[in-house]
């Protein structure tokens, strides 16, 4: 038994964390905030076999960029177990993974959600599309790697989340942009968790507001306006950021800056492409994406 499936990375421009739930529920834990799904992401294939004599029941592959842990996986995968009688199988799991880690890029969301579509399939346990999602986002909740990107990841495109939490409780609202072009340079990771423990009032008071505006104008360059707006406001721009965002900004080229991550990213129409290329190339000490907007969202793949 066997199946594979795709979850596109996420790229968070700012947001409004929730953190606590009266009933303690994972569901209800997440982020409203805004941001956009890209090509590339995280494919995960799962091969189920017989178990023979193996001390553990799994091995988990990583491919590509290398995550440095497999929490999430593994809570994922012990989640799909307790659906059903699976002692007897061993299960490899193989992730391939297409976007630089720990850049705020949303690439344990997208291990997540990538391996529960695939374990479902692979274990014919035909869950419902929400209950999928919803292990996923469990996931990344309790080994607190990240907040709203299930939700955006599931649904794909460039959204608002109006309402926090996993799917089938959280909300998102797709906006329908013209073709446009996503460039981005990844410089450097920084730790999700430790920025979201020390700063979360300065977070949340400005990130609601943001919310509420963005639903009125729908508009991708006020959107980036509005991530810059953030990332200056919770002082994560490092110079070489500064550096680049102003050499943007001279040449009239909005851009965002992905949460948590010292990455910056341009939405542009695409004719401009060649020139937000230049300027990127120019920093030979990042990592640099082209891509567009996944309006898909995660899925199986059928060969």
């Amino acid at each position: 038994m066997e199946a594979t499936a795709f979850c596109p990375a996420h790229i968070t421009g700012f947001f409004k964390a929730h953190l606590e739930d009266s009933q303690n529920n994972l569901e209800n834990l997440g982020s409203m905030g805004a941001g956009f799904s890209i090509k590339q992401g995280v494919t995960t294939k799962v091969k189920i076999q017989t178990r023979d004599n193996q001390e553990s029941n799994f091995k988990i592959i990583t491919n590509g960029y290398q995550s440095d842990k497999t929490d999430v996986s593994e809570y994922v995968l012990n989640e799909f177990l307790k659906i059903g009688d699976f002692s007897n199988k061993f299960f490899t799991i193989h992730h391939d993974i297409s976007i630089p880690v720990g850049y705020g890029l949303g690439s344990s969301s997208a291990v997540a959600l990538s391996l529960s579509f695939a374990l479902d399939q692979a274990l014919k346990t035909n869950l419902d599309r929400t209950m999928i999602g919803q292990i996923a986002h469990n996931a990344e909740v309790n080994c607190k790697t990240g907040l709203g990107d299930v939700l955006a990841s599931y649904h794909g495109g460039f959204e608002i989340r109006v309402k926090p939490g996993a799917p089938g409780i959280g909300h998102v609202e797709k906006i329908d942009t013209e073709k446009i072009s996503i460039l981005m340079i990844c410089f450097s990771p920084i730790s999700t968790n430790k920025f979201i423990k020390e700063r979360l009032s300065q977070i949340n008071g400005l990130g609601g507001k943001m919310v509420n505006k963005l639903l009125e104008t729908k508009n991708y360059e006020h959107f980036q306006d509005m991530s810059l707006e953030f990332a200056k406001y919770v002082d994560v721009m490092t110079p070489r950021m500064q550096k680049l965002v102003n050499e943007l900004s001279e040449n009239n080229i909005k851009c965002g800056i992905a949460l948590f991550g010292e990455t910056i990213f341009s939405m542009i129409p695409q004719k401009e492409e060649s020139k937000v290329l230049e300027i990127l190339q120019k920093y030979s000490d990042g990592i640099i994406i082209k891509s567009e907007l996944d309006k898909s969202g995660a899925r199986v793949l059928y060969n």
